[in-house]
């Protein structure tokens, strides 16, 4: 059972936190002073604290709240501090969500929007440890290899990372599958860069930003005149990628001509430049990916069946940002490298916005906010995030709240058994809770 103090010298509003907690299955220990909190502290594991400004009778400026904040955030910097009080001075609230409090509740409260805030904060501060745990395995798994500056958190990108590298030492080609800008072309070189052709080329091609008719010179070469416009021998991919690894991102837009000279490289060895009669021979390892569902496209007679199994001897599935929340906030530091931090805000607009488009989005996203940021740390109004759209809108909505509503009941507040019972993942249904507002039980 999740923990809560309560630092406030009001004893009513004690008794009236710990029942609206009570019912969301909170334990809430309540301190009337400052000593008394120090004490619950040194003997409790407090998940997160509801602090009052002012704890004697006549104060009314906030100093002592300020004072006790610093001194609660120095001892115990990782526990997640609410701000309540009765007064509005704006530019002390300020400097202490500055400062690391999490957020600034005025009495008297909305119940609905305390137990999302505390919700929330709870909820960030799981992300954060479950980042820290992974950081340490990940250490520990990963020592010695080259991650190509992959940045994670989640446990669904250590399993691909270390399936990838235990692929790395074969010759199989490699068929990575997700959507677009989820970092596909990063795995790509997590495989090359450990296996045994890391010293050799690794030539990659988009696929998708080919012309049709330009594709097989592109992969294969063509000599001089072969075409309009070639005045001049080329050197394929393929050829310049011997002894090393070829990617062939997209690979689903390749034509059915190609298609069929791929499968034969790939059987043999073997290929001729356009314009040649000549066989040449190549040793490549193929890495392909692609957005598209090639099972479709086989059945469509728009992807040859044959060659699908020849670039699909083992598959890694790399999922949506969307659903390794996890990895948010890391890639996000690291987009910012260092140059600015997060405000708590800007962090729960990240966690909760959908990232249709992956990772690359986040990255505009990051560099955009450094270059529209005045302020010394990102605010949420820098990082320009979209409302929800309605097509968004229909992907969270595909669940209604009150169904939302009767699977929690029904599973005893077990986010992970409404979900299973919905159908959806943890994540999705965390999303779905954040759009409709439900705090966490």
């Amino acid at each position: 059972m999740l923990k809560l103090l309560v630092i406030d010298d009001n004893q009513p509003i004690c008794l009236a936190l710990q029942t609206l907690f009570a019912l969301q299955g909170y334990q809430v220990l309540c301190a009337t002073a400052p000593a008394q909190a120090w004490q619950l502290l040194a003997s409790n594991t407090i998940d997160l604290i509801l602090q009052d400004m002012n704890f004697s009778a006549g104060q009314m400026q906030g100093q002592q709240g300020k004072a006790l904040f610093y001194q609660l955030r120095q001892q115990y910097p990782d526990i997640p501090l609410v701000l309540m009080t009765a007064w509005t001075q704006l530019d002390m609230v300020v400097e202490l969500v500055k400062a690391g409090a999490t957020d600034y509740i005025a009495k008297p409260w909305d119940d609905q929007r305390l137990l999302l805030t505390v919700a929330n904060a709870l909820k960030l501060k799981q992300l954060t440890t479950q980042q820290r745990r992974a950081e340490h395995e990940r250490q520990a798994a990963f020592a010695g290899k080259d991650l190509c500056n992959m940045v994670f958190a989640s446990s669904q990108m250590q399993q691909l990372l270390q399936m990838a590298l235990q692929l790395a030492p074969a010759n199989a080609a490699i068929l990575i599958t997700g959507p677009n800008g989820a970092g596909k072309e990063g795995i790509a070189n997590v495989l090359h860069a450990n296996s045994p052709r890391k010293n050799k080329p690794f030539i990659k091609v988009n696929m998708g930003a080919l012309p049709a008719d330009l594709m097989e010179a592109e992969l294969f070469g063509a000599e001089a005149g072969a075409f309009s416009g070639a005045s001049k021998t080329r050197i394929g991919r393929f050829e310049a990628a011997d002894g090393g690894s070829l990617f062939l991102d997209e690979i689903g837009n390749l034509s059915l001509a190609g298609q069929a000279k791929l499968l034969r490289v790939l059987q043999t060895g073997e290929f001729e430049r356009l314009g040649s009669s000549q066989t040449r021979k190549t040793d490549v390892r193929l890495i392909s990916a692609t957005n598209s569902d090639l099972t479709t496209a086989i059945s469509l007679g728009e992807f040859r069946q044959d060659l699908y199994y020849r670039v699909n001897v083992v598959q890694l599935q790399l999922p949506a940002l969307a659903q390794r929340p996890e990895d948010i906030l890391v890639l996000a530091r690291y987009f910012l490298s260092g140059k600015k931090a997060l405000s708590n805000a800007a962090e729960q607009q990240l966690l909760s916005y959908p990232w249709p488009g992956n990772v690359r989005e986040l990255q505009n996203v990051c560099q955009r906010a450094l270059l529209l940021s005045s302020s010394t740390e990102i605010q949420s109004s820098d990082l320009g995030l979209p409302d929800i759209s309605p097509g968004m809108k229909r992907a969270l909505d595909d669940i209604d709240r009150a169904a939302l509503e009767q699977a929690l009941v029904q599973a005893g507040g077990v986010v992970s058994r409404a979900a299973k019972q919905l159908g959806i993942s943890r994540q999705a249904l965390y999303r779905r809770m954040e759009f409709y507002g439900i705090a966490t039980p």
